[in-house]
């Protein structure tokens, strides 16, 4: 199968919103855009029948009405329909799978009513093989939210990330042409703070050693993508925190999460938790080993 980036769509504003975000990506990266609706109650593709004995008629009046309008943005973006008779979690998890990337709807905190966030997103991000893009709607909630022509945020863990996290971090800066920050949140430790504030030379080692670290870590992919201006923050906050202030403007946000080979235990880090349900600009979720 040929790469592509894969977006479902359910019908509501978010979605479509995740789907007109998407369509960019895969110009951006030169892929072929799937636009996907599940449902488990399709029913038999009919021989030419009308319209109104069409049980799928609906579903496909979506699919087909999002084709068109990405098709006429994007003429030179080859964009399929597929319509599958399935429960949309395990349609959207066999299709990351398949796909350079998985494209949802995001409303962040507060998205009960959010089809896609409240019953299919987040188990979606925890169990996708392959990286799945959260995208945020914006006041009139067609449209991702608005963002600044700004960077790519990486959040880098403390001990160490894969390297699916930093090359897919590396290459989305290097498709838009824009820098990377690679950001790293390091709380104060008890012992360092102070009736005043905090001991500033331990202050200074700790940023010194998550410093070093960070340059370890990102050698190998400058020298991959020298085109790529990088740059790195060292933030004396929770990692949460640091990566959540640190994604203010930026044109997408990159945070890991851990893939555990042995065991069922699906689950998101605070860090990714943070990032899906407070960063205004898009989300990537990258699994990594």
């Amino acid at each position: 199968m040929e790469p592509v980036v894969t977006v479902g769509l359910d019908g509501s504003p978010t979605s479509l919103a995740a789907a007109r975000w998407a369509a960019e990506e895969a110009e951006k990266r030169k892929l072929t855009l799937r636009l996907l609706h599940a449902w488990p109650l399709l029913a038999p593709e009919p021989v030419r029948a009308p319209s109104e004995v069409d049980q799928n008629y609906w579903a496909k009046r979506l699919v087909h009405t999002a084709q068109a309008e990405l098709s006429t943005r994007h003429p030179g973006l080859t964009v399929v329909g597929s319509l599958i008779a399935d429960d949309a979690q395990e349609a959207l998890l066999r299709a990351a799978s398949e796909s350079e990337m998985l494209v949802l709807g995001s409303r962040g905190l507060g998205s009960a009513e959010s089809y896609f966030m409240g019953d299919v997103s987040l188990p979606v991000v925890a169990r996708a093989e392959r990286p799945v893009v959260l995208v945020r709607t914006g006041e009139d909630k067609g449209h991702p939210a608005p963002t600044r022509a700004g960077r790519v945020v990486v959040a880098l863990e403390a001990h160490g990330s894969g390297e699916e996290l930093l090359d897919f971090a590396f290459h989305s800066a290097a498709a838009r042409d824009v820098p990377l920050l690679a950001v790293r949140g390091r709380s104060v430790p008890l012992h360092a703070r102070l009736p005043w504030g905090v001991d500033h030379d331990v202050t200074e080692e700790l940023t010194r050693e998550a410093r070093e670290e960070l340059g370890k870590a990102l050698k190998p992919w400058r020298e991959k993508y020298p085109q790529v201006e990088v740059d790195d923050s060292i933030r004396l906050e929770s990692p949460a925190k640091a990566v959540v202030h640190a994604a203010e403007g930026a044109a997408l946000l990159v945070v890991g999460r851990r893939v555990h080979r042995h065991g069922t235990n699906h689950h998101l880090d605070h860090v990714a938790h943070a990032a899906i349900h407070h960063a205004r600009c898009p989300v990537a979720v990258v699994p990594h080993d």
